[in-house]
């Protein structure tokens, strides 16, 4: 449990279609994340599909660089870490 969160309950899983109707607002960490989510988008689903980074606009990314090729999981961490509290400052002003 690094930093105090507990991640054991998660698990990573496909995209899917119907995401779009379980979700009302869905992240992607780069701009080919992005494209992909749109590719799956149903017709007439308006659900929006936001860059993480949208909401932390002072880190000056406008993506999650990967840790798995960078090596960088401190910066990576920061960046996410960062975003979400933007995330969370905008859903609930």
């Amino acid at each position: 449990m690094a930093r105090g969160i507990d991640l054991s309950d998660l698990r990573a899983r496909q995209f899917l279609a119907s995401d779009f109707e379980l979700f009302d607002l869905i992240i992607g960490m780069d701009r080919d994340n992005i494209a992909d989510i749109e590719a799956l988008r149903p017709p007439g689903m308006g659900t929006p599909v936001r860059l993480l980074t949208d909401f932390s606009p002072h880190i000056g990314k406008d993506h999650i660089p990967d840790p798995y090729y960078t090596g960088d999981f401190e910066g990576a961490f920061y960046l996410i870490e960062t975003a979400t509290k933007g995330l969370h400052d905008h859903l609930t002003s």
